[in-house]
């Protein structure tokens, strides 16, 4: 399943102004956008869950993290500091988030509205189901 993570270039435009990079559903990403959230003044880990069927894409807007992912048998991990590039992470992938610096900004674009019963909140629970 991780083979099918990704890194996405999002389009940017620069000038003398600064970048603008924008984001449209179905064009800049591989899905029709439902939900777009950001975290911001973190203050420990963040993750530790999978979605049973949300797709996502996450961005450093601002600062940095890392990013783990796991897809039950490997581990692939991401330097997130460029707000012009997101990780696409499709549904059954397990995320842990870490290291953020102070003025990280991390924004997430999902296909799908929240349901906290459509995810594993532990690995645990997620690799017993995996291993059904």
């Amino acid at each position: 399943m991780l083979d099918e993570v990704r890194v996405v270039s999002l389009p940017s435009v620069v000038d003398a102004r600064g970048v603008l990079t924008a984001i449209e559903g179905t064009r800049d990403i591989p899905f029709e956008m439902k939900r777009v959230f950001y975290m911001h003044h973190i203050k420990s880990d963040r993750g530790g869950h999978a979605h049973r069927d949300t797709d996502q894409i996450v961005i450093a807007a601002s600062g940095s993290f890392t990013m783990e992912l796991f897809d039950g048998k490997e581990y692939k991990s991401f330097a997130m500091n460029d707000p012009a590039k997101g990780v696409y992470i499709p549904r059954m992938i397990f995320i842990r988030m870490f290291d953020f610096t102070h003025d990280s900004v991390c924004l997430v674009i999902a296909n799908t509205y929240y349901d906290i019963t459509r995810s594993f909140r532990t690995q645990e629970a997620y690799l017993d189901f995996l291993n059904q």
